[in-house]
C-alpha cells in the first residue's frame, strides 16, 4: 500500500470522527449552544431555508438562546419552525428577537440521551472498522497481485490496525466527555 493510501484511510476515518462530533452537537444536554438550533429549516419566502439564512443565533446566558431575525415578516415562520423541532423547546418573541429558554434535563431524559450518544459512537466505530476493512482488503490483494511481498503486506496491515486503534480510541474518548456532559446537573 502507498503513503497515499494510508493518508486516505486517516482522512475517511477523520471523517467518521467530525460526523460523530455533529451528531454529537445535535445533542441537547441541558446548556445552550448555537449548534442546537443549526438544522432547524424554516417556510420563508416561498420555500425552505435553513434557519441560519433568515436569523442569527447567539447566547447570551448559558441556558438561553437568543435568536435575531432579520425580516420582521419571518418571525413567526422561525418561531413555529423552533416549536415544531421536537427538541422540546418553547420559543418566546419579543419583536424580531425570539428567545429560547433551555429547559433542565430530568434523569430519565439525561439517560435516554446517553444511549442515544452511545449509538452515534457505535456508528463512528463501524465506519472506522469499514475504512480499515477496505484498507485490509486492498493490501491482500495486492500482495495476492505480487505488488507488494508478505513482509510489507504485514508491515502495513500492523500501520492500518495502529491508525484504526488510535481512531477508536477517539471516539471513546469524546463519549466519555459527551456523556459526562449530558449526566452534569
Amino acid at each position: 500500500m502507498s503513503d497515499f493510501s494510508l493518508k486516505d484511510l486517516q482522512r475517511r476515518m477523520d471523517g467518521a470522527l467530525e460526523a460523530l462530533a455533529r451528531e454529537f452537537m445535535g445533542l441537547r444536554t441541558g446548556r445552550a449552544s448555537t449548534s442546537l438550533l443549526e438544522d432547524i429549516n424554516v417556510n420563508a419566502y416561498g420555500g425552505v431555508v435553513p434557519l441560519k439564512q433568515v436569523a442569527g443565533v447567539s447566547v447570551p446566558e448559558p441556558r438561553l438562546l437568543s435568536v435575531q431575525v432579520w425580516d420582521q415578516g419571518v418571525t413567526k415562520s422561525v418561531e413555529k419552525a423552533i416549536n415544531e423541532s421536537g427538541l422540546g423547546l418553547n420559543p418566546q418573541t419579543e419583536g424580531t428577537v425570539i428567545r429560547v429558554r433551555i429547559p433542565e434535563l430530568n434523569e430519565e431524559r439525561r439517560a435516554e440521551l446517553t444511549k442515544v450518544a452511545g449509538k452515534y459512537a457505535e456508528q463512528a466505530r463501524v465506519a472506522i472498522r469499514n475504512v480499515r476493512r477496505d484498507g485490509l482488503e486492498h493490501l491482500k490483494k495486492s500482495e495476492k497481485d505480487g505488488d507488494i511481498s508478505q513482509d510489507e503486506m504485514h508491515r502495513e496491515s500492523d500501520q492500518v490496525q495502529k491508525l484504526t486503534d488510535e481512531h477508536i480510541k477517539k471516539v471513546d474518548d469524546a463519549l466519555a466527555s459527551k456523556e459526562e456532559e449530558i449526566m452534569q446537573v
